[in-house]
């Protein structure tokens, strides 16, 4: 996508082709104007398309050219906070709201996908939540307790069993999160733009919103070759926030988060590592994650930006973290790498915001974008066509406030993630990996 190999990697390269899109020119009107051609942006356009609700996206660049087309692919239930501090936080009424809407997000993606027949590679399997030391494992029972506690299809796997699951006896053990699952990301938005225009609505790529204006009782959403006239406005940009509302980016913290495809493993080899195809992420603060897609190339990844110096310390520990791991991959070989931007609130919690008279947001997914993407644009949908009021939804209505030492807190996450590579690689291991006689990458 945009001629970077960085920008959406194997996701670039295995994704069906995007519907025909193309630069908005002129003037149009609709009901409602979306700016943003994410999970949310996109999930929200179709579900107005349904209720017969006229929308028109604008896209800076191309279909899930954010987050959408970057992160890992797992489709999580619930946020990272705790069930019992999410509540403690927003309250009960909100908060109940909140773990009912997002422990059921995943079972709308697979229904989604079922019911608009995407080719995004779902596989609802779960994931495996795996704990590092006793530490990770301690937060695990907690989290399973409080889950649980819920009514929850989460299992606690002692480490002989989420051995048997992982493939791997590095872990003390693992929380199996049955509601979860894998999909190829970029696919899936592909699919929810193509299913969005099938129901009428209209998307418009290369359009980058640079101004919202007033205009009578609307409002106009100006253009570089045209403008939108429309009643209410959706602002469904999140971390890649430019022109428009761009104090919604400013509330959040960058952590970049980088993933690295193998070459397809042997079909031997590959039955020996997470046999059930369930999506893997462990307990450490700088964390790893792993799936396999559909072809047996295993997606390793972690917090890091593949810039200055980043790429060659990353890859290098990937390729450690891997034969540490699963030692029968033998020699790492990556054909595909790229990195991306997460949003991280205060409080590790979404927001929603209401900007101005008729312009509304969601966002602050603090790297759970999937599944709350699709329902929070269910939820926009919802309240934009009348069915449901503010005081329905499962967040408060709260205004962006930038975030304190923004600068420096992420100058801390891209350098310490690198530093924290660096040393669980080793200095000789890693001088060994790096071509300096060719000149490292």
């Amino acid at each position: 996508m945009l001629n970077d190999p960085r920008s959406h990697g194997l996701w670039g390269k295995t994704a069906p082709a995007p519907p025909p899109t193309h630069a908005l020119e002129g003037e149009v009107m609709t009901d409602v104007a979306i700016i943003g051609g994410g999970y949310t942006g996109l999930s929200t356009a179709l579900h107005l398309a349904e209720c017969g609700i006229g929308c028109i996206v604008v896209e800076a660049q191309q279909i899930g050219f954010g987050g959408s087309g970057r992160n890992v692919g797992l489709v999580n239930a619930g946020m990272w906070v705790m069930p019992e501090e999410l509540i403690a936080t927003l309250g009960p009424d909100h908060g109940s709201r909140l773990l009912e809407l997002l422990g059921n997000g995943p079972a709308q993606v697979w229904d989604i996908t079922r019911r608009y027949g995407i080719d995004c590679e779902a596989t609802p399997v779960g994931t495996l939540h795996a704990g590092v030391g006793r530490k990770g494992f301690g937060e695990l029972a907690e989290r399973a307790r409080q889950w649980q506690k819920l009514g929850a299809p989460v299992e606690l796997l002692g480490k002989a069993e989420a051995a048997r699951m992982l493939g791997t006896h590095a872990f003390e053990g693992a929380l199996l999160d049955r509601r979860a699952g894998t999909i190829q990301p970029l696919a899936y938005a592909r699919g929810l733009a193509r299913a969005a225009i099938g129901k009428g609505a209209a998307i418009h790529t290369d359009t980058p919103a640079l101004a919202l204006e007033r205009s009578g009782k609307g409002w106009l959403v100006r253009t570089p070759k045209g403008t939108v006239r429309a009643g209410r406005v959706v602002v469904a940009t999140d971390m890649y926030t430019r022109f428009v509302m761009a104090e919604i980016a400013r509330q959040q913290v960058v952590l970049p988060y980088f993933n690295m495809a193998t070459t397809p493993l042997p079909e031997d080899v590959a039955q020996t590592i997470v046999p059930g195809r369930q999506g893997v992420w462990d307990t450490k603060e700088v964390l790893l994650s792993y799936r396999f897609d559909r072809m047996n190339r295993l997606i390793f990844g972690s917090v890091g930006a593949l810039k200055n110096g980043g790429a060659a310390v990353h890859r290098a520990w990937a390729r450690t973290a891997l034969r540490r791991l699963y030692p029968q991959i033998g020699p790492v070989d990556f054909e595909q790498e790229w990195f991306g931007s997460i949003g991280m609130t205060s409080d590790n919690l979404p927001r929603f915001h209401r900007l101005e008279d008729g312009v509304f947001a969601f966002c602050g997914y603090n790297g759970r974008g999937i599944a709350p993407g699709t329902v929070f644009g269910q939820c926009m949908a919802a309240l934009l066509a009348g069915e449901i009021a503010e005081s329905d939804l499962p967040l408060p209505v709260t205004r962006p406030a930038p975030a304190a030492w923004r600068g420096l807190q992420q100058l801390f996450y891209e350098t310490g993630a690198q530093a924290v590579h660096l040393a669980e690689t080793g200095r000789d291991t890693f001088l060994k990996s790096v071509p300096f006689s060719k000149g490292a990458p």
